[in-house]
């Protein structure tokens, strides 16, 4: 299993991209970073010429990405536009294509949640039909959608990951698949043997202890029985941390010792 560390949620206020941790984490050894990919396909192309020189610097790669629509693009409802999803969307494909990414996450609360009075079956529909467009396009640069459900305190759609392995099944193409987020697993009180359900249709994973989303700093019987189910079905992809911490550097490091023990536990 690879590890990563999503830097967008670490130092918010200044640094929305998640680029400044880059060289710390590559130095303490994890793989990739995760990276805030609507916050680098707006940026002009120079800045994005740097970042681009930032990371092949720092002798580990930009391998997923994160926060795919902004809010102020509707997905759902009577203001959805999906001409003006596609166009955007292309964009931070391409984009992410150029950063050597093969998986984008797909959560985007914001843009997805279902306005009120609307219809949630449309919506879903919306998002089927969105997704259904979206996939050959991924294909075409070699990147995986990766639906991430996000717990009801943050969506009102996709907010299990029974209902992200469903919304996949629905989709029905190979480049969008599922993204199992541990701490909205537990947020919504699901049964972990979900993953057992999803086998392969899981294509990434973010990790973050569920009380107050913090960097894991030592083991639990639960997180042991998750990353049980994860080797049951054959996992062997990457896992984000996306998680908040007032110590990066300390909490980073042991996290990072902690996943790897939870992966190969007999090492």
């Amino acid at each position: 299993m690879r590890f990563g560390c999503c830097g967008s949620m670490i130092s918010p206020r200044r640094d929305l991209i998640g680029i400044e941790i880059i060289e710390d984490i590559a130095a303490i050894g994890y793989d990739y970073i995760e990276l805030s990919i609507r916050d680098l396909a707006v940026l002009p192309q120079s800045e994005f010429t740097q970042i681009l020189k930032r990371i092949q610097a720092s002798g580990i790669r930009c391998e997923s990405c994160n926060n795919f629509f902004p809010a102020h693009l509707r997905l759902t409802g009577p203001d959805a536009s999906i001409t003006a999803a596609i166009e955007f969307a292309t964009t931070i494909l391409e984009r992410a294509a150029q950063l050597g990414a093969s998986t984008i996450v797909f959560g985007s609360a914001g843009a997805k949640n279902v306005p009120p009075g609307f219809s949630h079956a449309v919506a879903w529909q919306q998002i089927v039909e969105l997704l259904q467009k979206l996939g050959p396009i991924a294909g075409k640069f070699g990147i995986t959608i990766a639906i991430e459900p996000l717990n009801t305190r943050e969506s009102n759609l996709v907010c299990t990951a029974k209902e992200g392995l469903n919304l996949a099944r629905d989709v029905d193409h190979p480049n969008v698949q599922l993204l199992i987020d541990y701490y909205h697993l537990r947020q919504a009180n699901e049964d972990p043997a979900i993953v057992l359900e999803a086998g392969t249709t899981i294509r990434h994973l973010h990790f973050a202890e569920p009380v107050e989303r913090k960097f894991p700093l030592r083991s639990r019987p639960e997180y042991e029985a998750f990353f049980s189910n994860l080797r049951n079905i054959g996992y062997d992809g990457r896992c984000s941390i996306e998680a908040y911490t007032q110590n990066f550097l300390g909490d980073a490091k042991n996290a990072l010792a902690i996943m790897k023990s939870l992966a190969c536990p007999e090492s």
